[in-house]
């Protein structure tokens, strides 16, 4: 396995990356990235190597911390707002007891009513249904900068996080996105 991690924007976008064996509904870490339509930044900026998110990129931040209450199957962990990007980790720590979420104060919820407990594309697709309903509001009322046809492209990238050693690379790279941001594929004004 390698010690960097790798991500090809015409691979991740293109089709599905997801392993073909996987439950993703199962305890585990993921390291997602969800992008916007057409690279817009639309959450922020970078200045000096710091992301300074906007109304639109902290609303997507309260939105996945909500992440933790709507699934309680669900903890998020490192997460970054990038202007055009977001990436964050899941982990899915299985079902809390019955007992436990009443002395939590909220009954156990879960994703389909059909099928159990939630997966991973159940939570993604929550988080970018609730912040594109947001956004659309903050068009409405704050005038924020109108999207084509979509905020968020249709898929999103994710990787298993095998072990403590890739959990710490995974959160390195999240905190030192902005950073990089000259760098990064995903910045419009990148050179290739």
């Amino acid at each position: 396995m390698s010690d960097q991690i790798t991500y090809n924007r015409e691979i991740h976008h293109r089709w599905s990356v997801r392993l073909k064996a996987h439950d993703y509904s199962q305890p585990g870490a993921y390291f997602v990235t969800v992008c916007a339509q057409n690279r817009e930044c639309v959450f922020g900026e970078i200045t000096d190597g710091k992301m300074e998110p906007n109304d639109a990129g902290r609303m997507v931040a309260r939105w996945w911390a909500e992440l933790n209450y709507k699934f309680p199957t669900v903890q998020t962990d490192e997460s970054i707002v990038m202007p055009n990007h977001f990436h964050g980790i899941v982990v899915i720590i299985g079902y809390p007891d019955t007992v436990g979420a009443a002395l939590r104060g909220r009954p156990p919820k879960t994703g389909h009513p059909h099928r159990g407990a939630p997966t991973l594309g159940d939570i993604v697709d929550w988080f970018k249904t609730m912040t594109t309903n947001d956004y659309i509001r903050g068009i409405k009322q704050d005038r924020w900068p109108p999207f084509e046809k979509r905020l968020w492209q249709r898929n999103y990238y994710e990787r298993v996080v095998r072990d403590d050693s890739e959990m710490h690379r995974v959160r390195e790279y999240i905190t030192g996105n902005p950073a990089g941001w000259l760098e990064d594929e995903e910045n419009p004004d990148h050179q290739s």
